[in-house]
Protein backbone atom coordinates (compact mmCIF):
# COMPACT_ATOMS: atom_id res chain seq x y z
CA UNK A 1 0.00 0.00 0.00
CA UNK A 2 1.33 3.41 -0.97
CA UNK A 3 1.15 6.10 1.66
CA UNK A 4 -1.00 8.05 -0.84
CA UNK A 5 -3.66 5.34 -1.05
CA UNK A 6 -7.00 6.29 0.46
CA UNK A 7 -7.87 4.46 3.65
CA UNK A 8 -10.95 2.26 3.64
CA UNK A 9 -13.79 2.94 6.06
CA UNK A 10 -12.59 -0.05 8.11
CA UNK A 11 -9.05 1.34 8.23
CA UNK A 12 -10.32 4.75 9.31
CA UNK A 13 -12.38 3.11 12.05
CA UNK A 14 -9.28 1.23 13.20
CA UNK A 15 -7.22 4.46 13.34
CA UNK A 16 -9.92 6.11 15.44
CA UNK A 17 -10.16 3.08 17.74
CA UNK A 18 -6.40 3.13 18.27
CA UNK A 19 -6.30 6.92 18.69
CA UNK A 20 -9.51 7.80 20.57
CA UNK A 21 -8.60 11.47 21.12
CA UNK A 22 -8.94 12.07 17.38
CA UNK A 23 -12.36 12.60 15.80
CA UNK A 24 -13.57 12.39 12.26
CA UNK A 25 -15.09 15.37 10.50
CA UNK A 26 -15.85 14.16 6.98
CA UNK A 27 -12.53 13.63 5.22
CA UNK A 28 -10.58 15.27 8.05
CA UNK A 29 -9.27 13.90 11.35
CA UNK A 30 -9.09 16.45 14.17
CA UNK A 31 -7.68 16.65 17.65
CA UNK A 32 -7.63 19.38 20.29
CA UNK A 33 -4.84 19.83 22.82
CA UNK A 34 -4.61 21.94 25.94
CA UNK A 35 -1.33 22.72 27.68
CA UNK A 36 -0.27 24.48 30.86
CA UNK A 37 0.69 27.66 29.02
CA UNK A 38 1.71 29.16 25.68
CA UNK A 39 5.31 27.99 26.02
CA UNK A 40 4.24 24.35 26.33
CA UNK A 41 1.81 24.69 23.42
CA UNK A 42 4.51 26.25 21.24
CA UNK A 43 7.02 23.53 22.17
CA UNK A 44 4.46 20.93 21.09
CA UNK A 45 3.88 22.76 17.81
CA UNK A 46 7.62 22.82 17.16
CA UNK A 47 7.79 19.07 17.71
CA UNK A 48 4.80 18.48 15.41
CA UNK A 49 6.42 20.68 12.75
CA UNK A 50 9.47 18.41 12.74
CA UNK A 51 7.26 15.33 12.38
CA UNK A 52 5.38 16.99 9.51
CA UNK A 53 8.61 17.86 7.73
CA UNK A 54 9.93 14.28 8.07
CA UNK A 55 6.71 12.91 6.60
CA UNK A 56 6.31 15.78 4.13
CA UNK A 57 2.70 15.91 5.30
CA UNK A 58 1.60 19.11 6.96
CA UNK A 59 -1.44 19.62 9.17
CA UNK A 60 -3.86 22.48 9.29
CA UNK A 61 -3.57 23.94 12.75
CA UNK A 62 -4.29 26.82 15.01
CA UNK A 63 -2.99 28.02 18.34
CA UNK A 64 -4.58 30.32 20.88
CA UNK A 65 -2.51 30.71 24.04
CA UNK A 66 -2.42 27.19 25.55
CA UNK A 67 -4.70 25.48 23.01
CA UNK A 68 -3.67 23.80 19.77
CA UNK A 69 -6.07 22.41 17.17
CA UNK A 70 -4.78 19.93 14.58
CA UNK A 71 -6.51 18.73 11.42
CA UNK A 72 -5.13 16.31 8.84
CA UNK A 73 -6.31 15.13 5.46
CA UNK A 74 -4.68 14.32 2.14
CA UNK A 75 -5.95 17.02 -0.21
CA UNK A 76 -4.03 15.63 -3.16
CA UNK A 77 -5.90 12.31 -3.07
CA UNK A 78 -9.23 13.67 -1.86
CA UNK A 79 -9.57 12.06 1.54
CA UNK A 80 -7.83 10.24 4.34
CA UNK A 81 -4.70 8.35 3.40
CA UNK A 82 -1.98 6.30 5.02
CA UNK A 83 -0.02 9.57 5.41
CA UNK A 84 -2.71 10.81 7.80
CA UNK A 85 -2.52 7.59 9.80
CA UNK A 86 1.29 7.81 9.93
CA UNK A 87 1.12 11.43 11.06
CA UNK A 88 -1.37 10.66 13.84
CA UNK A 89 0.65 7.66 15.03
CA UNK A 90 3.86 9.71 15.27
CA UNK A 91 2.23 12.68 17.00
CA UNK A 92 0.54 10.42 19.54
CA UNK A 93 3.76 8.43 20.10
CA UNK A 94 5.57 11.71 20.77
CA UNK A 95 3.22 12.44 23.64
CA UNK A 96 0.74 14.63 21.86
Amino acid sequence: MSNKDLLTEAEIAQVLAEHPDWRRDGDVLRRSYQFADFRAAFAFMTHVALIAERLFHHPEWSNVYNKVELAVTSHDVGGLSARDRDFIERVDAAGG
